[in-house]
């Protein structure tokens, strides 16, 4: 059925039903439209969408940096270039955000590895980059912990043993992936302490990292974590992100 074809009949279906004194929608039909090859453009919307749509594709394809190699989440065992980059990225461009709201500083940050969707590939990084990386449409949220829960992240971190994204976090763990130190700004965790970690509201909503849930106080940023990718981006001519010491094990 054709889209004019289907407004014409909801506006005849709606004013016969005004025609009884009632102004309302009495009647909507409807089928399912398998989306194939086989389906033709409908050359009005087409060409009403057209111009939107180069808009966007040259918006998106604007180059904004230089990656010099291609990061993968793959990477690393602990801790991944990407990861790091992300993690990072997060930390230094909601803290400002943050700190004209509260007058306080992010201590960490805590991201998650399934939540990296792409590589950062080699040559020109663009918007479109950024969507890659990150698809969804998660944002920035602090959750204000005390340091007893901030030991339950690091507890966390080593069961998974996996290389989850981390800024200003440094954990080391022994050969048995006991958990050898625990630093956040090089300072070792102090249990009464109220630390501010931003991670993203997927997060803190569900999965099993439920020490977020046991929190002083939330704030939410409105500030999506693509968004952050993308401001960074904006900022640096060339993007090196390596694997570090942040999280490591020793041998």
């Amino acid at each position: 059925m054709r889209f004019t074809h289907f407004i014409f009949l909801l506006y005849i279906f709606t004013f016969w039903g005004c025609k009884q004194g009632k102004s309302q929608l009495i009647k909507i039909e409807g089928k399912q439209i398998q989306i194939t090859d086989s389906l033709q453009s409908n050359t009005e919307i087409e060409s009403f969408i057209k111009p939107y749509r180069n808009h966007i594709q040259k918006d998106l394809d604007s180059i904004l940096a230089y990656s010099v190699d291609t990061y993968s989440k793959t990477d690393g065992h602990l801790n991944t270039a990407i990861g790091n980059f992300m993690a990072d990225a997060v930390y230094s461009e909601a803290n400002p955000v943050f700190n004209s709201r509260t007058g306080k500083n992010i201590d960490m940050v805590l991201l998650n590895h399934g939540g990296i969707r792409s590589v950062l590939s080699k040559g020109n990084v663009t918007k479109r980059t950024a969507f890659q990386l990150m698809p969804f449409e998660n944002s920035v949220v602090v959750v204000a912990l005390k340091g007893i829960q901030v030991t339950s992240i690091v507890d966390y971190l080593k069961t998974k043993k996996r290389a989850h994204p981390i800024s200003k976090l440094k954990l080391v763990l022994d050969k048995n992936f006991n958990v050898f130190e625990a630093k956040i700004n090089e300072k070792k965790i102090d249990e009464n302490r109220t630390y501010y970690v931003a991670t993203n509201d997927y997060l803190y909503n569900g999965g099993d990292m439920t020490f977020f849930k046991t929190n002083d106080s939330l704030y939410v940023l409105n500030y999506k974590i693509r968004n952050a990718l993308i401001d960074k981006f904006k900022k640096l001519d060339t993007i090196n992100p390596v694997i570090d010491d942040r999280f490591i094990q020793m041998d």
